[in-house]
């Protein structure tokens, strides 16, 4: 009796100690996907937010500062160098004009860059924004 007593008790020490040890699902939240902020300047006007990299795309949130007329576009490219996908703005005059949206980046592993470019009519400036 003494042996079964002494083997139920081990049972339960150790079925406890697994529990206690044990990683809990309850509250478990995955990792954010990452993101990097970004700011381009042409003359008065700009374009500032942040980018977001999923897995086979990539969002930008923020505003365009317009001042005179002007368009911004963003590409992504693969770790190749290859351009996966775009999204272009219409061409803003004298305003604020706040985007959210999400463009392509149909590869493995998605977007290794992000190129943002700020036109008018006279002139152009882009940056690059690697994944970190």
């Amino acid at each position: 009796m003494k042996t079964h007593l002494a083997a139920a008790l081990g049972s339960v020490v150790l079925t406890a100690g697994t529990l206690l040890g044990a990683p809990t699902a309850v509250g478990a939240q995955s990792a954010p996907y990452p993101s990097t902020p970004f700011d381009v300047a042409l003359g008065a006007s700009s374009v500032r937010g942040t980018l977001t990299w999923y897995d086979r795309s990539v969002g930008a949130s923020g505003k365009l500062q317009a001042v005179g007329c002007n368009r911004v576009q963003f590409s992504t490219y693969g770790a190749s160098g290859n351009e996966l996908g775009s999204w272009s703005s219409s061409t803003q005059c004298d305003v604020t004009y706040p985007f959210n949206t999400g463009f392509p980046a149909n590869a493995p592993g998605g977007a290794a860059s992000v190129k943002i470019c700020l036109s008018n009519a006279n002139a152009l400036k882009c940056g690059w924004y690697n994944r970190p």
